[in-house]
């Protein structure tokens, strides 16, 4: 089937929920991808940060095929080989203590939540249950995780929302100290918010967050769903900060493509959790984690995550340097390959230029360009990508300054 076809029967069948673009992709490797028609693309969305590896790593790939063979799932009432091995990893290459497997970052979220609620319970008292979080955040689509997402327009149509949250500005310490309560028992945030449009904590605003938590009694969470796991230059975003959470999560790249979502929690949090808790059918299951384990291998060993930061920076370089000959492109933000450009004119015009001159990109709130490029990037496809973006940007801008 072509485009055209693929198109028209998922119109016929698929809910219409997402927005989508004109075209199925049926194939990738490496950073590219070919939608039905054969068409090539260089591929900047990335699964939305999910394919770090690029797409089919071949260790990733392998890892799959073997475990289909042996065992796809069983129930976490047993222990599971994989399943340990990624926990493994995960705890002795973080600060963090102990790991609960799911299958998304909402559900990862939603394991937060409820930890962050049941320790408070029992450590600030029966009336401790509120999670303080960030404007312009995101943390998913359950209808905690959407509450806990400090924008309005992701509300409408589903009240009433769950109790028990509220909402700060980023970067600003006075008015999180100020929404402090009896009540409040965490607060959340995401060390660089992707979603929201690619803006990244200050360094003195989360150490403050970390010593306000720790003076009120209060668990930290990190929501390093998009941002963790090497896409910022560091394996994990509060790394660069030199600030620990009480609780992580993760999720979109951790297995290389397949469903996963990890909770990580320091051991005095994790401990409030007992059989019984919380539970997830499929979270951890032998496939998920033997691509988990093969992926997370890739990162440490591959030297991607210093790719990501080296070439994170050049890729920013480049993307400030088109700032400067188009105006209407107003600030560069982010940090390794989670970046952005704020752009006073039609992102979504932009978008589609540059598809149609094979590179892939999206846009936040039709005045972000997004770019998750995967952690593999070479230096000649971000060249390749700055060029196609050039040209987009002077087919939907006009000429830019020279």
């Amino acid at each position: 089937m072509d485009n055209a076809a693929l198109i028209a029967l998922g119109e016929k069948y698929v809910m219409r929920t997402y927005g989508r673009y004109p075209l199925a992709l049926v194939r990738g490797e490496g950073a590219w991808v070919w939608d039905a028609d054969g068409r090539e693309y260089l591929d900047f969305v990335g699964g939305l940060a999910v394919n770090s590896l690029g797409h089919c790593h071949p260790r990733v790939v392998a890892a799959i095929r073997e475990q289909v063979g042996k065992l796809i799932h069983c129930s976490n009432l047993y222990w599971i080989e994989p399943q340990v091995e990624l926990a493994q990893l995960l705890v002795e290459n973080s600060a963090l203590d102990k790991v609960f497997f799911c299958n998304s970052g909402a559900e990862a979220n939603e394991a937060a939540i409820k930890l962050a609620r049941k320790y408070a319970k029992e450590h600030r008292g029966p009336e401790s249950y509120e999670i303080i979080t960030m404007r312009r955040s995101f943390h998913g689509r359950t209808l905690a995780t959407l509450t806990a997402t400090g924008q309005e327009k992701f509300h409408r149509g589903f009240a009433p929302l769950p109790a028990g949250f509220k909402y700060v500005p980023f970067n600003d310490l006075a008015s999180l100290r100020a929404a402090v309560g009896p009540r409040t028992c965490a607060v959340m945030l995401e060390p660089v918010q992707g979603e929201g449009g690619v803006y990244a904590a200050n360094k003195d605003y989360l150490q403050a967050v970390r010593a306000l938590c720790d003076d009120e009694g209060l668990l930290l969470i990190f929501d390093e769903v998009q941002c963790g796991l090497g896409r910022t230059g560091y394996l994990f975003a509060y790394q660069y900060y030199g600030v620990e959470p009480d609780i992580m999560t993760l999720a979109k790249a951790l297995a290389g493509g397949v469903p996963i979502g990890a909770m990580l929690a320091k051991e005095k949090a994790a401990a409030a959790f007992g059989p019984g808790d919380h539970a997830s059918t499929f979270g951890g299951n032998p496939l998920a984690t033997a691509a988990g384990v093969a992926a997370f291998k890739a990162l440490l060993e591959e030297g991607l995550v210093e790719n990501a930061r080296v070439l994170g920076e050049y890729f920013y370089q480049e993307l400030e340097r088109l700032a400067r000959e188009f105006p209407q492109l107003t600030e560069v933000r982010g940090r390794g390959f989670l970046l952005g450009i704020e752009i006073d004119g039609p992102a979504d015009a932009v978008v589609a230029a540059c598809q149609e001159r094979g590179l892939l990109i999206n846009s936040l709130h039709g005045h972000v360009l997004r770019f998750l490029p995967p952690l593999t990037i070479s230096k000649d496809e971000i060249d390749r990508a700055i060029a196609i973006l050039k040209e987009a940007l002077q087919e939907v801008l006009g000429q830019g300054m020279h």
